[in-house]
């Protein structure tokens, strides 16, 4: 019985510890039509709003400057001014987000960019619609409702996201490069599973971090099955890493 009793306990905590990694798991898994799982990690409201922020300074900005331009064409340049400030203040967002892969330049300085709920590059009646439904979001003052909806929604949208089908995510980056330590490329000498090519390889990548007692452990403990010194065996798995890697 008190054997039962602790296996219930352990699939019990288990299954609360996946629960509470649900809920922490921020990250929102699409499927494309073409099969293709991607993982979208959706922004937050403090880097929406610097993002906007940043925005609304260009935007004030270039007004700013256009209006002291046209204000030596009198009336005139009223009329153009009051069109100028129709054209900035609704179509700013949209022509950047279309023509700029989802990114206004707000949103490119914070990483940011906007995609349909599918993942695919927003459009225009998709962009249209929730920059639209900003006059919304703004009531009844300072962004109020678009705040209440992002802090309510998982994927933090607010009310023209969810009418648009659009996502606010952050930019993927090209990964970097591995650093590995120098060594002369060699060949292991009998070809290598998956799971061990990955043991030497996150052997080499985290040499730098270890202290040279760990690495000889280490790598004394990996390199048992290509038979060779010990003394030999950091320097060998670094050049099979090397090989595994390839000329960069």
């Amino acid at each position: 019985m008190p054997h039962t009793e602790n296996h219930q306990q352990s699939a019990t905590s288990q299954t609360s510890d996946h629960a509470i990694a649900d809920l922490l798991d921020t990250r929102y898994h699409v499927e494309t039509p073409e099969g293709i799982d991607l993982t979208l990690r959706p922004a937050g409201l403090v880097p929406r709003a610097l993002a906007y922020s940043i925005d609304l300074i260009i935007r004030g900005v270039v007004l700013g400057l256009m209006y002291l331009l046209l204000s030596m064409l009198g009336k005139l340049g009223m009329g153009l001014g009051t069109i100028l400030l129709f054209v900035v203040t609704w179509w700013y967002m949209v022509w950047f987000e279309v023509l700029n892969q989802g990114r206004s330049p707000g949103k490119q300085w914070m990483g940011l960019r906007v995609v349909h709920d599918d993942g695919t590059p927003v459009g225009w009646p998709a962009s249209l619609t929730r920059n639209l439904l900003r006059f919304v979001d703004i009531l009844p003052f300072g962004y109020t409702f678009g705040i209440l909806c992002c802090l309510n929604s998982p994927t933090f949208k607010r009310l023209g996201d969810i009418a648009a089908g659009t996502l606010v995510v952050y930019r993927e980056t090209k990964p970097l490069a591995p650093v590995l330590p120098e060594a002369q490329a060699v060949r292991a000498p009998f070809a290598l599973n998956l799971k061990e090519q990955r043991a030497i390889l996150g052997f080499a990548e985290r040499a730098s971090g270890l202290s040279k007692e760990r690495r000889t452990e280490l790598a004394s403990i990996i390199a048992q099955p290509l038979q060779v010194p010990p003394e030999q065996a950091e320097q060998t798995l670094n050049g099979i890493a090397h090989s595994l890697v390839g000329p960069r």
